[in-house]
């Protein structure tokens, strides 16, 4: 069964359709021949824009030249309310301070082993929850997705588990503020000063302020247990006695909510997102699931035996092909360019969309079927090389990319040891981008448990 994609919009609409399209869901917003072209422009009233399939402009923008291709604030200023200030939405010399204080804390090799011990522990928790809803009837597996991933996150981020007071609340008003947050606001589209009005729902500034008003609560004491010596030396620990080795500067309390803030969207939505994903896929494609499950139950749960399994991660970096979290990346020209032959003034808006770039057509072999196999051939590691960026790529690229990929084998290990999924069917997932690449009425699944494994 071929994985499902949103259908097309037509080659020709006019641009109140497509700011509609847009603005609802920038998936169904694009043309069919997206999957095909190397470039595309758009051009408006408001902003001039291209998107970019060539793989010499990408890496131009995102490897050889990032100075001058700034985030755009059109995306970023949508999601200000929760994420203020945060690493993943500045540029330049703020952005260099904040990522000097935050990388060591995710450095590969130990920081990963240090803390793997949180990530198994939540892949334990979140088979015990799945246990309840084993009974083969059809579930809604993105929230199950949504609550281990956040638990992932409150374990390595705070040392709780989901089930704290404050990180349960945490994620509540989460779930609220995803459905409610467009991927794009005004700003998108109308250029304007930092003080132009944003018009974010009511209860879109709601949830953002309700969030950072916990968040601020488990810095704070986090700050106290800091000075009195009892801290927890887990990632958050870490990142507030982190310094600038430039000047020596630390996070405050407001900058490491803002951090935090951008850790949970990152390291839970859209670790959300591709758990769910690649449990549907392989609820479609049992072979390959069963696979997986004869894997995850030789698996002793050591850090030091991850490696064993590849065919699990050779499952997950596939569904993160098919289904990239962050379906498209917004860049900004700080001057005049010239891509492919097309003048670009100062301001020019540049898309990177990695949903495009991963499917298609003339870069990838059968790029809308499902193939783990494909990344153990030299054509799947060559395009893996050139054309496969869910964590983004250069100077940018998502700073717990090595924890994601972690995160994402263990979880499904977990899962698929004690558990069978099977497809609803009359009930085909169909995606679209709201924060992250979601499904618009969740993806529903039957679930049952798996026959213990023959000594």
């Amino acid at each position: 069964m071929r994985p499902p994609k949103p259908a097309a919009r037509p080659d020709k609409v006019s641009l109140w359709r497509y700011l509609r399209l847009f603005r609802a869901d920038i998936l169904s917003a694009q043309p069919a021949k997206l999957y095909r072209a190397w470039m595309a422009e758009f051009r408006t009233p408001f902003f001039h824009s291209v998107m970019v399939n060539d793989l010499a402009v990408i890496r131009t923008v995102l490897n050889d030249r990032p100075d001058d291709f700034p985030k755009s604030d059109r995306v970023g200023s949508g999601l200000r309310p929760l994420l203020g200030n945060s690493v993943f939405l500045t540029n330049g010399a703020v952005w260099k301070r904040q990522r000097r204080i935050i990388d060591p804390a995710f450095e590969e090799g130990g920081r990963l082993r240090e803390t793997y011990p949180a990530i198994h522990a939540a892949g334990q928790a979140a088979a015990a929850r799945l246990a309840r809803l084993a009974d083969g009837a059809p579930q809604e597996v993105e929230f199950e997705a949504s609550h281990a991933a956040a638990d992932v996150i409150f374990r390595t981020l705070f040392s709780v588990p989901i089930e704290d007071r404050v990180a349960a609340q945490v994620f509540d008003q989460f779930r609220s503020y995803q459905r409610t947050q467009p991927i794009l606001n005004l700003a998108a589209f109308l250029p304007g000063p930092s003080w132009m009005p944003r018009f974010y729902k009511r209860r879109t500034k709601q949830t953002a302020k309700a969030i950072r008003a916990l968040i601020r609560q488990m810095v704070t004491g986090r700050l106290t247990q800091i000075a009195d010596g009892t801290a927890p030396d887990d990632l958050c620990t870490k990142i507030l006695t982190a310094t600038d080795p430039q000047s020596g500067d630390r996070f405050d309390a407001t900058e490491m909510v803002d951090q935090v803030a951008i850790f949970f969207l990152a390291g839970h939505e859209t670790s959300a997102s591709a758990l769910a994903w690649t449990l549907y896929l392989l609820a479609t494609h049992p072979d390959w699931q069963d696979r997986v499950a004869a894997e995850a139950a030789g698996f002793s749960g050591e850090f030091a035996d991850l490696a064993k399994l590849r065919v699990t991660r050779d499952v997950f970096r596939e569904a993160l092909r098919l289904y990239p979290p962050v379906p498209m990346m917004v860049r900004e020209a700080t001057g005049p360019e010239t891509f492919r032959g097309r003048a670009l003034a100062r301001g020019a808006q540049i898309v990177l969309s990695p949903w495009h770039l991963h499917r298609h057509e003339r870069i990838w072999p059968a790029p809308d079927d499902f193939d783990p196999a494909r990344w153990q051939t030299e054509a799947g590691r060559a395009c893996a090389r050139d054309a496969y960026m869910p964590f983004s790529s250069g100077a940018r690229v998502c700073v717990g990319a090595g924890f994601a990929m972690v995160e994402g084998v263990v979880l499904l290990a977990a899962l698929l040891r004690d558990f069978r999924f099977e497809a609803v069917k009359d009930r085909v997932p169909v995606p679209v981008a709201y924060l992250t690449v979601r499904a618009r009425d969740g993806i529903w699944l039957k679930i049952s448990r798996r026959a213990p494994a023959t000594p």
